[in-house]
């Protein structure tokens, strides 16, 4: 059934999946908040910043008027950056019609708070808006030219998970649904920190060995967090938690990943995100969940070496050794202080 949808962020990810959901059929409404964003946009019928070639259905507006996204919207689909999280959403409340329902597919945490989005949307919004999470090993420029993929969709909301998985799902793009939404949101964070220690290390020279062990190390760190923090091991152990991670860590598509290959080649953070211009969610991510680790007791050393190197000044180098001289133990498994 054809549905109206407001896909908020016209980056690379938001208009991949504007681009989905028109081919799908449903009316789509792309707003930025970048005017001449926009007007580009229009001009060209196509995102040739970031999804170059790739051009817009009939069915696929773009505005930068956020009244006119809202008003004609069923469904509100969010895909800001996680700073601009929770700032967006009031400005929504003026032209909502009734209890909205809302969709995101940010992979972050609230930077100040540290907390999951789907609490930010219970804060603003209230408790009784219907809300879901969509998240997975997705590149955008793999779903914007209609290749392969599948993500999980979490809600508290059985009946919501399977609204909003219908709407994505088509022959070329599988949606699975869950009720964790702590363990979709955990996975889609961390895996970013994770990506740049993997960069990093690729940079740095190490080959093929060093990155499977810290993929499979960070993995333990995400499972050890997730758990502490009411998630459930399944889910890290599906789409959102593994599979994600693996992708990001492996694929020079991956910003994260591109950022820590210049970190590990001796370029300075400012230098590699002037490079990449976009949004690395993972600077952030990196001090949120090394809070989040700390305040729960939880174990894990690969994500506080990027967490000093992007903020006391370490050096790759320093970090790996750090690693390395860390006491001897028997890989016992995802307990708190176990690593």
């Amino acid at each position: 059934m054809s549905k109206s949808v407001g896909v908020f962020g016209a980056g690379s990810w938001g208009t991949a999946l504007a681009l989905l959901l028109a081919r799908n059929g449903h009316e789509v409404t792309l707003w930025a908040r970048d005017a001449k964003h926009v007007a580009a946009l229009s001009e060209s019928r196509c995102n040739q910043r970031y999804l170059p070639g790739v051009f817009f259905p009939g069915n696929l507006a773009v505005t930068a008027d956020l009244a006119v996204a809202v008003k004609a919207s069923q469904v509100l689909l969010i895909v800001v950056p996680s700073h601009a999280f929770r700032d967006l959403l009031p400005k929504l409340q003026p032209h909502l019609h009734s209890i909205p329902k809302i969709a995101w597919a940010t992979k972050g945490l609230e930077c100040r708070s540290g907390k999951m989005l789907h609490q930010v949307i219970a804060e603003t919004l209230g408790t009784n808006t219907p809300s879901a999470v969509l998240s997975g090993p997705t590149f955008a420029g793999e779903v914007a030219n209609n290749l392969p993929t599948a993500i999980t969709v979490a809600s508290k909301s059985q009946e919501f998970a399977r609204e909003i998985a219908g709407m994505l799902h088509n022959t070329q793009f599988r949606a699975y649904t869950t009720d964790d939404v702590i363990g979709v949101q955990l996975g889609g964070a961390t895996k970013n920190v994770l990506a740049i220690a993997a960069g990093m290390a690729d940079g740095l020279g190490f080959a093929a060995n060093a990155r499977a062990a810290l993929i499979t190390r960070g993995l333990a760190e995400m499972m050890r967090l997730g758990l502490a923090l009411g998630g459930k091991p399944e889910t890290l152990m599906g789409l959102a938690g593994v599979g994600d991670l693996i992708l990001t860590c492996t694929d020079n598509q991956s910003r994260n990943r591109r950022f820590g290959l210049g970190l590990g080649k001796g370029l300075s953070k400012e230098v590699v995100a002037g490079q990449i211009g976009q949004e690395i969610e993972g600077v952030l991510t990196a001090g949120v969940i090394h809070r989040l680790a700390k305040a729960h007791g939880v174990d894990m050393p690969i994500t506080e070496q990027v967490y000093r190197i992007l903020n006391e000044g370490l050096s790759p180098m320093e970090a790996v050794r750090n690693l390395l001289l860390r006491d001897q133990k028997p890989e016992t498994g995802f307990s708190v202080n176990g690593d």
